[in-house]
């Protein structure tokens, strides 16, 4: 309590907003640090203050409201809820429009690269030298033996993999980027089918050998596949934007103390 006691006073058109449920908030805005969070916090609920004033002036009424998952709405919430729908319209993405924004950024529509992957794994820490040492010169060899015996993969990973995917022969699956560390991505997808990587790969997990299987190239996903996710999208964000600047109006037209509803980004409405 005494950390909350250093912030200044959030009143909202002359309502002040109790240190107390502000601190109770905080749980809810995740940040790098505990000012940031109570400063999110602040936000929200004078936000929120903001509305519900708004809606008593408008003398919104609203009915029985649910969320998107079916669940009832407290009555406050629903008399946001009510004036937001009211207040906050945006028209519908066109086809048109959803077809012009995937032509101008065509790269954000392809299905991702996925490479079938083969993998043993000698367990060390990266700060254990001695160990780390000794992963090293043990995923040589293994190395080695594959070069010889390429058809041993399985049956190596099985009998010296500290990774689970030993019980598969050292499968992995399909892999696409994003999924698994840095290093052993770059490695990856450096191979082409069936290539055996010739050096150990270094991770903060131990140390790796890999052998890539099928691969299969990203593709330009059809316009007619995403058409309803870009509308989605566009929809989303004009809501956002309009509601900002419909924030932005209410904030000009308030008086607002300990909190800066500038740098709100959003409705920041639970």
């Amino acid at each position: 309590m005494a950390d909350v006691m250093e912030h200044p006073k959030v009143v909202v058109g002359g309502v002040e907003i109790p240190a107390a449920a502000i601190a109770a908030e905080v749980q809810n805005h995740p940040a790098p640090d505990a000012e940031e969070a109570w400063q999110e916090a602040a936000r929200a609920l004078a936000v929120r203050q903001l509305l519900l004033a708004e809606a008593d002036r408008q003398e919104i009424v609203a009915g029985e409201c649910t969320d998107v998952e079916g669940r009832k709405l407290v009555e406050d919430d629903a008399r946001i809820d009510a004036l937001l729908v009211e207040n906050v319209m945006v028209p519908n993405a066109t086809a048109e429009e959803a077809r012009r924004f995937y032509e101008n950024h065509t790269d954000r529509f392809c299905s991702e690269t996925l490479i079938e992957a083969e993998h043993i794994l000698f367990s060390a820490s990266p700060e254990d030298t001695f160990n780390y040492s000794l992963a090293v010169g043990d995923a040589r060899m293994t190395i080695r033996e594959l070069e010889a015996n390429p058809a041993s993969f399985g049956e190596l990973a099985k009998a010296k993999s500290a990774c689970p995917s030993k019980e598969q022969g050292g499968n992995l699956g399909q892999i696409g980027k994003g999924q698994t560390v840095a290093e052993f991505e770059q490695a990856l997808f450096g191979l082409v089918e069936g290539e055996l990587c010739r050096e150990p790969v270094k991770s903060p997990y131990g140390v790796h050998v890999i052998r890539a299987g099928r691969r299969a190239e990203g593709r330009q996903l059809p316009f007619e596949v995403v058409e309803q996710s870009i509308r989605n999208y566009l929809e989303e964000a004009s809501y956002r934007k309009a509601m900002s600047q419909y924030l932005s109006i209410l904030a000009s037209e308030t008086e607002i103390e300990g909190v800066n509803l500038a740098a709100a980004e959003g409705p920041l409405v639970q």
